[in-house]
């Protein structure tokens, strides 16, 4: 099978709505100033960009979250996080949340993981992953809608 041919580039995207982009930096950088762990945000994105199937966002989180110097075993078993020991109690109820953000259809799933994501993350911190996940997933459908290529 053939692979998509690129609708544009992130580059043309950028040059097309700059302020779409501003838009949705502010909102990342928003969570990141939020106290958020970096390498917390960076693998709810990773493992929100692997269920979304785009290329693009997916290899530009595991470049930041190598920057970041995450483990090579969080980054190698993210798709398979529920039968790896490496994730915290925290990263564990946080990807569990974001799929099921992603997900949206399966109630019953967001509500334990919503109780979940209660249990080890606080009022002030709830919002903030909530719309990085969020923030994600429109990426995520601008990226692989418009079949950004992955970089280099």
């Amino acid at each position: 099978m053939s692979q998509p041919h690129a609708v544009m580039t992130f580059n043309d995207f950028t040059k097309a709505a700059p302020s779409v982009v501003s838009a949705f930096i502010s909102v990342g950088t928003a969570a990141e100033e939020s106290g958020l762990e970096k390498d917390l945000i960076e693998l709810i994105k990773i493992r929100v960009s692997q269920l979304n199937g785009c290329a693009f966002c997916l290899q530009y989180h595991l470049v930041l979250a190598r920057g970041l110097e995450m483990p090579s075993a969080k980054l190698d078993l993210v798709a398979a996080w529920r039968d790896a020991a490496c994730y915290s109690d925290r990263e564990r109820a946080a990807l569990a949340w974001a799929e099921a953000l992603t997900a949206l259809s399966d109630h019953h799933a967001m509500a334990d993981a919503l109780a979940e994501v209660q249990r080890h993350f606080t009022p002030a911190e709830i919002p903030f992953l909530a719309s990085s996940v969020a923030v994600i997933n429109a990426w995520n459908r601008l990226g692989a809608g418009l079949s950004f290529p992955p970089l280099g």
